[in-house]
């Protein structure tokens, strides 16, 4: 890509708003199934492991999938896979809303993740066919990564609503407008990419790259609810088994699932695994402020979203601004800023102190938001511009991978490390008298304390839910004070390890015949 490449007409910049759908759609389905649980579990009854395959099957099957179907649309043609995508994305949604029972619900979350898996890679490697000016290509991604930052966040806004009025089945058929107008606009304004040289996936490769993530964030998610366990432990083991044994046969393979070239320059590993800590970083502050507003502060839903409002403008912002302002500083200084801001808010959230510290959870977590952006952006635009035109699907599916990966890990990682200190605190406090069975559930979650404590005598149900809420606290400022510490390291390591990096179509730097600085879509071109 040269910086004299043709610059994108109308045609393409409706194509990007058909492509922004989806995409905050799926960002959305991550979110607005919390809110529905206390209505499903009252109808469908789930037990305590199908609660956790309803909620987590669409995330396994999305990260376990991204792979795979981003080198089966490099084969297929991306817009023919995005376009079947949406049409069983709609099929799905359609499913969840109307099941009659907990097996049909979680075959219907399986089928909606599998679908979500061909939508994110195909939006991501048609920017980068729709949008060659480097410029353009780059406001592009951000308003991309804006819009499913969007989507995140305003989840729980739109959900609410539907729930309140509709009930649980509705907030499942959200998706069914917005995939119609993906299939009818889809061929106008979207163009068709393949490559009939890639070769047919490898089928032993794609089962090796799902069972592997599946089991590693099937393992996470475990030990964030309850702690190191036999079956967690195996998980986690085999996950990263599958892994290796899944690098090592890309690197035998003529053709393989997973181009391991585009690591060898260094910038396309380093900015991926970035990638996946800002995610962390990012899924793990906005799992306890939202906690902390629906069970601290004691919002509903609709309101709750209301007040994440301010997040959502700041991570359009920190993801949309940055690539007007790569081009007035060094990109390692835009990224290290970014996640020295990044780091302010987290230590902001360090003060919050119980339910009266509402402006300052939610300041703080904008300013999250707001340093985050950049990262999250310009890291996108770097993986997908490390890859030749041909291997673009592969290439913003193991983007969309480590976005994935780092909003579990957030949950999982971080999310442990709050949930031990709440435990920790909470043991201590609990009032004198209360049973043994509502003592145990307390220990689990803050819902499930609030839950238990609303069944309590008028007294005893305040002491318990003012111990818990103290307890919770602790855990996310703990959290916070991680994060802080997390995003200063971060900050440290995009200033050094990225230093010789650039946008793809930047200017080449003063010296000339560095690898590291040149192109990265040249470098592997």
């Amino acid at each position: 890509m040269s910086a004299g490449a043709g610059r994108a007409t109308r045609r393409e910049w409706l194509g990007l708003a058909v492509l922004a759908l989806p995409t905050m759609l799926i960002a959305m389905d991550l979110t607005v199934l919390h809110l529905a649980l206390p209505a499903l579990t009252a109808d469908l009854r789930p037990g305590s492991t199908e609660l956790l395959w309803i909620v987590d099957v669409y995330g396994f099957l999305i990260a376990g999938c991204l792979i795979t179907m981003g080198a089966i649309g490099d084969r297929v043609g991306r817009r023919r896979l995005l376009l079947i995508g949406a049409v069983a994305f709609g099929v799905a949604s359609v499913l969840s809303a109307f099941a009659v029972n907990v097996a049909m619900l979680i075959a219907a979350r399986a089928l909606l993740g599998i679908a979500g898996s061909t939508l994110m890679p195909s939006t991501l490697s048609l920017i980068r066919i729709m949008f060659r000016d480097p410029g353009q290509q780059g406001a592009a991604i951000g308003a991309w990564t804006g819009f499913f930052g969007l989507g995140t966040v305003i989840g729980p806004l739109v959900g609410g609503a539907f729930l309140e009025a509709f009930g649980w089945g509705s907030v499942f058929l959200l998706g069914v407008p917005v995939m119609l107008l993906l299939v009818v606009f889809g061929p106008l304004v979207l163009p068709e990419y393949r490559d009939e040289s890639v070769a047919r996936p490898d089928l032993i490769s794609a089962i090796m790259s799902i069972a592997g993530v599946l089991a590693l964030v099937f393992g996470l998610k475990r030990i964030a609810e309850d702690g190191l366990r036999p079956d967690s432990g195996v998980a986690v083991v085999a996950g990263l088994v599958l892994a290796v044994l899944f690098v090592r046969r890309q690197g035998r393979l003529r053709q393989p699932l997973v181009d391991l070239s585009l690591f060898r320059g260094g910038v396309f590993g380093t900015a991926l695994g970035m990638l996946v800590l800002a995610t962390l970083l990012s899924a793990a502050s906005q799992f306890f402020v939202m906690q902390y507003l629906q069970l601290v502060r004691g919002l509903p839903p609709f309101q709750a979203g209301l007040w994440s409002l301010p997040t959502t403008v700041a991570v359009m912002i920190g993801a949309m601004g940055a690539p007007a302002l790569v081009s007035r500083m060094k990109l390692s200084t835009l990224l290290a800023g970014g996640l020295l801001v990044a780091a302010v808010g987290m230590a902001a959230l360090a003060w919050v102190g119980g339910p009266s510290d509402l402006y300052v959870a939610v300041a703080g977590a904008a300013v999250i938001g707001l340093g985050l952006g950049p990262m999250i952006s310009l890291g996108t635009g770097l993986i997908v511009g490390a890859a030749p035109p041909e291997r673009a699907g592969a290439a913003s599916a193991m983007a969309s991978t480590g976005t994935e990966l780092g909003a579990a890990l957030g949950v999982a990682v971080i999310g442990s490390v709050g949930f031990a200190v709440y435990r920790a605190n909470l043991v201590g406090g609990l009032p004198d008298g209360l049973p043994a069975a509502v003592a145990e559930t307390a220990r689990n979650t803050l819902a499930a304390a609030v839950t238990v404590a609303r069944e309590l005598p008028a007294v005893q149900g305040s002491a318990l839910l003012a111990v818990a809420r103290e307890a919770f606290v602790h855990g996310l400022r703990t959290t916070a004070i991680v994060g802080a510490v997390l995003a200063v390291l971060l900050a440290a390591a995009a200033a050094f390890l990225l230093r010789n990096a650039r946008t793809p179509g930047a200017p080449p730097p003063a010296v000339e015949g560095d690898e590291a600085a040149r192109p990265l879509d040249e470098a592997h071109n």
